[in-house]
C-alpha cells in the first residue's frame, strides 16, 4: 500500500512540476511580450525629453543629461505657428473620430440586431463582411473619384463616410455575438408584457449589450484616430489636416525635429492608450463572447 501510496505522490508531484512549468513559460512570454509593446513608447518618450543635439549623439543617449519639455511647451503653445498647427490638427482628428465613432454605433446597433434576430439574414450579413477580404488601399482611387464628383476632397465629410464604410462590417460583427447570446425569451417576455419590438429592443436588450456598444465605439475610434492613407490623399488643405498627416510636418528636406516629432507622436498615442485601458474589459469581453453560445 505504501508503494503505490508513493508512487501517485510522485506522479502527482510530476504533475504539478510540469503544470508550474507552462505556467511560468506563460508569465515570461507575458513579460517579453509586455516589453516588446512597451520600450518604443518607452524611447518615444525619453526622447522627447531630450534636445535636438542629444536626439542625433551616436551611440544613441539612453537618459538625458539635462531632460526638458521644451518640445511639449512648443506644441502645446497657441502662440507660434507648431503650437497652432498641433492643436488644430488635434481637435481635427478628435472631430473625424467622434464624428465617426458616434455613427458607426448608431448604424451597426440596429444592422447587429436585425442580422442577429431576422430570418433571411445571412446572404446579406456575409455581403457586409465581403468588403473585409479586400486590403483599404484597393478602393483609395475609386473613392478618390467618389469624393471629387460630389465635391467633399478636402472636407472631413469624406473622412467620416469612408472610415465609416470600413469600420462597420467588423462593429456588426462585434455586436451580431452579443445579440446572438441574448435569449429571445427575454424580449418575447417584454412583448407578452404590452412592449413593442422596439421598446423590447431598447430596455432590454440594448442595456444587456452595453459591452459590445462600447467595445464597437472603441474599435471605431481607434481606425479613425490612427487612419493615414484616406487623411493623406483626400485632405491637402493645411486647417484641415488629422494628426497623422499633420506630423509629417516635423520633417524637411534637410532636418527633422526628432524631439518634437516624439512629443506629438507621444501625444497622439496617449488619447487611445487611455480609453483602451479605462475601457479594456468591455473590449475583451466583446471579442470572447460570441466564442460560447448560451
Amino acid at each position: 500500500m505504501s508503494t503505490i501510496a508513493e508512487t501517485a505522490a510522485q506522479g502527482k508531484a510530476r504533475r504539478r512540476i510540469r503544470i508550474d512549468g507552462w505556467r511560468w513559460g506563460g508569465r515570461i512570454f507575458l513579460v517579453f511580450m509586455l516589453l516588446y509593446t512597451a520600450l518604443p513608447m518607452i524611447w518615444m518618450l525619453i526622447t522627447s525629453i531630450k534636445s535636438g543635439f542629444a536626439a542625433m549623439q551616436f551611440p544613441p543617449q539612453w537618459w538625458p543629461d539635462q531632460p526638458t519639455l521644451a518640445s511639449y511647451q512648443k506644441l502645446l503653445d497657441p502662440q507660434n505657428s507648431v503650437g497652432q498647427d498641433f492643436l488644430r490638427f488635434f481637435w481635427n482628428s478628435l472631430f473625424v473620430s467622434t464624428a465617426t465613432t458616434i455613427l458607426s454605433v448608431i448604424v451597426a446597433v440596429p444592422a447587429a440586431y436585425a442580422f442577429s434576430r431576422f430570418t433571411g439574414r445571412n446572404f446579406l450579413f456575409f455581403a457586409v463582411l465581403l468588403r473585409n477580404m479586400f486590403p483599404a488601399v484597393i478602393f483609395l482611387v475609386p473613392l478618390f473619384i467618389l469624393m471629387r464628383a460630389i465635391g467633399l476632397v478636402n472636407t472631413h465629410a469624406s473622412l467620416i463616410l469612408t472610415y465609416l464604410t470600413f469600420g462597420l462590417p467588423l462593429a456588426i460583427w462585434l455586436l451580431k455575438g452579443f445579440y446572438d447570446n441574448i435569449p429571445v425569451q427575454l424580449e418575447q417576455a417584454a412583448r407578452i408584457d404590452g412592449a413593442t419590438r422596439f421598446q423590447a429592443f431598447v430596455l432590454i436588450v440594448m442595456p444587456l449589450s452595453a459591452p459590445g456598444i462600447i467595445a464597437t465605439a472603441i474599435y471605431a475610434f481607434i481606425g479613425a484616430w490612427n487612419e493615414y492613407i484616406y487623411a493623406y490623399t483626400f485632405l491637402s488643405k493645411n486647417d484641415q489636416l488629422t494628426l497623422p498627416v499633420g506630423i509629417q510636418r516635423f520633417f524637411s528636406e534637410n532636418t527633422t525635429d526628432f524631439p518634437g516629432l516624439m512629443a506629438a507622436s507621444f501625444m497622439m498615442s496617449v488619447p487611445v492608450v487611455v480609453l483602451f485601458l479605462v475601457l479594456q474589459r468591455y473590449f475583451v469581453r466583446a471579442l470572447t463572447e460570441g466564442a460560447v453560445k448560451h
